[in-house]
């Protein structure tokens, strides 16, 4: 029997989006938003937002929209979703295959490093040729930055160095027996490792031009929502904007809302060392220019098609909206909660540890290939 195309992608639509539970009704007032979530660290923007009331600050009822990571990029283009924030690289190639959707705004900056074995003589990007790289997952944020990387510096990531996929936790013992000469990874492993003297930086989103001031994550929405609703749209990023400046100030204070509220799976400690690794400084201006310079690198990388344009991609990924600027957030100021902030003697590198130990998900940690299936 065949079946109308309309029932087919009608059926389709209803499966994936039927993956995410909604935190509470809809209602159906023009006002109300839905938020998408996995329970993520980095996510704390969104759950600080609504536990302050930025939302509603902004005129706007919230509904929080829990979904997995396996089709999350699917139900926000289905409308499963609104808006949320997430890893600009992960979005790119489904913008450039027509997925509509639309960055409108930085959130943080990113947390990758592709790093060497202090016993060998790595230095260097061009030193990679040859080499074999652990990952922890082919796809994931850290192959993806690795691959830019390697294609920035003349190097075909698929033909002159070879691929090893690892446990994040698994990458230093990987590279102390001798089955890597690098590895790519994400915070706090890469800091671990260095504290361990395990490592040397040979690329550092953090610290390494042109990657030091790129957004790893920004806000993302419904392109057909942001057509319908442009002033909710603007109305809640600005929402998810102040709860990222209130992360950057209070980020003990939001390790623990996240797990109190149950947001997330983990325990305060160990949420408050992974959130300390990131820079929540949202910007518009900061969010557009890492569009920009992911795609043209991905496309150098062969992770983008040969035929695409970037600035044309760039463009068309990312909207600005009116109300929505680095002017407001450079003005925006936030509370500076009594106990909120990360206490100086704090050993990090303990907690780095823990983590390790740790197996909930974090939102570098995830392998992101595997998902777009």
């Amino acid at each position: 029997m065949r079946f109308p195309k309309s029932i087919l992608v009608a059926g389709m639509t209803i499966m994936v989006v039927a993956g995410c539970r909604k935190s509470a009704s809809t209602g159906g007032t023009s006002n109300r938003i839905r938020v998408g979530y996995i329970g993520l660290t980095c996510e704390a923007p969104i759950f600080s937002a609504v536990a302050n009331g930025f939302f509603k600050e902004e005129g706007l009822e919230v509904d929080l929209v829990k979904c997995e990571w396996a089709n999350y990029k699917d139900v926000l283009a289905l409308g499963g979703y609104d808006i949320t924030h997430h890893l600009v690289m992960y979005f790119l190639k489904p913008i450039e295959q027509g997925l509509d959707v639309r960055f409108t705004a930085g959130i943080h900056k990113g947390c990758l490093r592709v790093q060497s074995s202090t016993k060998g003589d790595i230095r260097t990007v061009q030193d990679l040729r040859g080499k074999r790289i652990g990952v922890p997952g082919m796809g994931t944020p850290p192959f993806i930055f690795a691959n830019r990387v390697l294609g920035a510096n003349g190097i075909d990531a698929s033909k002159d160095v070879s691929w090893r996929v690892f446990p994040a936790g698994e990458l230093g013992l990987a590279l102390d027996k001798g089955e890597v000469d690098a590895v790519a990874n994400a915070e706090p492993i890469g800091s671990l490792l260095l504290a361990d003297g395990k490592v040397r930086n040979v690329a550092d989103q953090a610290a390494d031009s042109p990657y030091k001031d790129e957004y790893c994550c920004a806000v993302i929405v419904n392109g057909k929502y942001l057509a319908a609703n442009p002033k909710n749209t603007a109305a809640a990023t600005r929402a998810l904007l102040k709860g990222a400046k209130w992360v950057e100030a209070n980020p003990a204070a939001a390790a623990r809302l996240s797990v109190e509220k149950k947001y997330l799976a983990s325990n305060p400690e160990l949420n408050t060392v992974a959130i300390s690794h990131l820079r929540y400084v949202p910007s518009v201006s900061g969010a557009d220019d890492a569009v920009k310079s992911a795609a043209a690198e991905m496309k150098v990388a062969g992770m983008l098609s040969p035929s695409t344009d970037v600035p044309a991609l760039a463009k068309k990924a990312f909207v600005h909206l009116e109300g929505v600027t680095d002017e407001w957030i450079n003005n925006l100021t936030v509370e500076k909660v009594a106990g909120g902030q990360i206490p100086p003697d704090q050993d990090i590198r303990l907690y780095a540890e823990l983590i390790l130990a740790d197996h909930e998900d974090s939102c570098c940690k995830k392998p992101v290939v595997a998902e777009q299936k």
